[in-house]
């Protein structure tokens, strides 16, 4: 499968400094931020700072050092946001059926509180 990536999502507006965030942690590999919309007490975003749309095209295409980068990253910023202890959520969605708003990789980062079930059951 082919991935196109749209350099003008607002992940990447922002990986140029376009727009402004809330910077939880950043390295040579990644940027973490708070969603302006949280949906728990801690919600932060994960994002690679390379052009990738999804988890599956991160993985494929990828090097080595942004792999790991990107998920050093996570750990950080879960020892950061201090919800290591009490859980966490850390969700991917990509495409269409996972409902993926924007077009670049990121990772939810959700704690603070407990989230219930991911998903109810299919009828």
């Amino acid at each position: 499968m082919a991935f196109e990536y749209d350099d003008q999502n607002i992940f990447a507006k922002i990986l140029r400094g376009e727009i402004p965030n809330d910077t939880v942690y950043e390295s040579a590999h990644a940027l973490a931020f708070r969603d302006l919309y949280p949906q728990a007490p801690t919600h932060v975003l994960v994002i690679p700072k390379g052009p990738y749309v999804s988890m599956d095209h991160f993985c494929q295409e990828a090097s080595e050092e942004e792999l790991a980068g990107f998920m050093r990253a996570i750990g950080e910023v879960c020892r950061i946001e201090g919800v290591s202890e009490d859980g966490f959520r850390a969700i991917s969605n990509a495409g269409e059926n996972g409902v993926q708003e924007v077009p670049h990789l990121h990772v939810h980062i959700l704690g603070g509180r407990p989230l219930g079930r991911m998903l109810a059951k299919a009828e």
